[in-house]
């Protein structure tokens, strides 16, 4: 299944009182596995950035100046995230900050039921301890270390690895991509199995291999095991 993590960064707390997106960082994940696909936009918010704002993510007024507005950059946002379900930390806030930027241009809204919430999720998980990405980082031993400011794109890979935890999705990747370089479905069901590069030497030597057909040929022409012989390779005259 494809879902989309993703990340804000704004002016402030409320989009009712004037507050601006001025940044948006996605990840795609299928199956809760990145797939190295991202989305990640700097928006100019039409307004100044008050020192709060600039404390926490580090983006000047003067340089988000020379950004795109939202409008030109909201086709390609909404491209990107399709109708996947977008998992988001406190997913309320940066929804509506999202939805006020689309009901300024007149378009649809994101409905609300794509939302998965992970600060609902840990709460459930962990009820009474802190929940902020920070803490859930730690508890799951996830390098935060180069986060010294909140980023969109990065909040949103950190976000990625902790919503796989949440879900208890771990095991399931632990066959990592760099093990292998060829996955196939086998033909019972959805299980993937690695495949060789490259094949074993065959250990069934050429007299055991004869031994093997003359026992079947005792066993008469209508024996099953005839079936799976292959065809005796003729020998070369020297």
């Amino acid at each position: 299944m494809r879902e989309i993590v993703l990340d804000t960064e704004t002016t402030g707390l409320d989009p009712l009182r004037g507050d601006r997106l001025v940044e948006i960082g996605c990840v795609e994940i299928f199956n809760r596995m990145p797939t190295g696909q991202t989305y990640h936009v700097y928006i100019n918010p039409e307004r100044d950035m008050p020192a709060e704002a600039f404390a926490v993510h580090g983006l000047s007024a003067e340089f988000l100046s020379t950004k795109p507005l939202f409008h030109e950059v909201a086709d390609e946002f909404l491209a990107f995230i399709g109708d996947a379900p977008l998992v988001i930390h406190n997913a309320s806030f940066d929804i509506s900050f999202i939805n006020a930027e689309l009901d300024r241009i007149k378009r649809t809204p994101i409905p609300r039921e794509r939302l998965v919430d992970t600060l609902l999720l840990a709460r459930r998980k962990h009820p009474g301890v802190s929940n902020r990405l920070d803490d859930l980082c730690s508890r799951y031993l996830i390098d935060n270390s180069h986060r010294t400011k909140h980023g969109a794109l990065l909040d949103s890979e950190l976000l990625a690895e902790v919503y796989v935890d949440l879900v208890g999705a771990r095991q399931s990747q632990l066959l990592l991509a760099s093990e292998t370089q060829e996955i196939r479905i086998s033909a019972g069901g959805d299980a993937p199995r690695r495949q060789r590069l490259v094949p074993l030497a065959p250990r069934v030597s050429d007299a055991e291999r004869e031994a093997h057909r003359a026992f079947i040929a005792t066993m008469g022409e209508k024996a099953i095991w005839n079936e799976y012989l292959a065809a005796p390779v003729a020998s070369s005259a020297g």
